[in-house]
């Protein structure tokens, strides 16, 4: 039994089964390339799945992670540590329309987060009754009961019924299906500017802005799920660059810390002022380790784009 034969034989007694892993244990990364337990060279073209866009082991963020663990790991969000308030200006300072910035581990956190806080603005405004939310057939927005049911894809919803109500789909892309799903007790409308899990599929030309006037007339929020689309992936900061609209509230993660666990909330002042004390937290969120190497992360790959990439002034 080689070490790798090993490696997959105490896994199948340790590990819940929810994986269905490839027999290869990586033991090694620098770059695009990886090692597994037996010496044998890969090139990963995985990254992660979209999560190290800048390779493994990039100098940078190394450097980074080193500087920090020898200053400060976890403080609570009882205090403030400067790598989380650095962080988070940096990051606003990539998309103008945002003005608030939350912090929490991956990017159903921070979709959860999303549509929590979209719930929150209308019961803050008196409208406890605009709760629902609108997402679209073939999205993928997390794990969490919340996430999942808006998870456009039923395979994932197996099992875990009854889901969250108040949730529906329609198909991606159709403004006529979109227009006709906004009503009334509509909270906010969730999309991705691609769609990734059921296929790398682009937004039609003029649906995002479409999205944004008729939620925009609906009075309900408009939620970006930039989650896989961001951090420079389609050659702008954020994928919703392209077609120059903007939206209340906006989720990250994956490439955001280039593999360490980090996801992130961008709202708005009018939508990120209704998170008050108590409303919403996570225990790791605005970890000075992870944001250290978010703001590396966030530093090189800004430093890759072309210039003058970021966005217009918000329609």
């Amino acid at each position: 039994m080689n070490a790798t034969e090993a490696l997959v034989e105490r896994a199948s007694r340790a590990l819940t089964p929810n994986y269905r892993q490839q027999p290869i244990a990586i033991v090694r990364g620098q770059g695009c390339r990886v090692w597994d337990a037996e010496g044998k060279e890969y090139l990963d073209a995985i990254a992660g799945i979209a999560t190290c866009a800048l390779g493994h082991c990039h100098p940078a963020l190394v450097r980074a992670l080193e500087e920090q663990a020898r200053q400060l790991w976890h403080v609570s969000n009882l205090y403030y540590n400067r790598p989380h308030v650095e962080l988070a200006e940096a990051l606003l300072a990539t998309a103008p329309w945002a003005a608030r910035a939350f912090f929490c581990n991956s990017g159903a956190e921070a979709n959860e987060a999303q549509l929590k806080l979209a719930r929150k603005v209308h019961a803050d405004r008196g409208e406890p009754h605009r709760n629902e939310i609108v997402a679209c057939h073939g999205s993928f927005h997390g794990r969490t009961l919340f996430t999942v049911t808006c998870t456009g894809q039923e395979k994932y919803h197996h099992g875990f019924e009854p889901l969250v109500p108040g949730v529906r789909h329609v198909p991606y892309g159709d403004v006529q299906a979109l227009e006709g799903a906004l009503t009334p007790q509509t909270a906010a409308f969730i999309v991705e500017p691609i769609l990734g899990e059921a296929g790398v599929q682009p937004a039609p030309a003029g649906y995002l802005r479409a999205a944004r006037e008729l939620t925009r007339r609906a009075g309900a929020l408009l939620l970006f799920d930039e989650v896989q689309t961001g951090m420079g992936r389609t050659g702008k900061m954020w994928a919703h660059e392209w077609e120059g609209v903007t939206p209340d509230l906006m989720s990250c993660a994956k490439a955001l810390a280039n593999g360490f666990p980090m996801g992130a909330m961008v709202a708005s002042e009018e939508a990120g002022r209704h998170l008050t004390p108590g409303s919403h937290a996570s225990t790791f969120g605005g970890n000075a380790l992870g944001c250290a190497v978010a703001l590396a992360a966030l530093r090189e790959v800004a430093a890759l784009l072309p210039k003058g990439s970021g966005p217009k002034r918000p329609p």
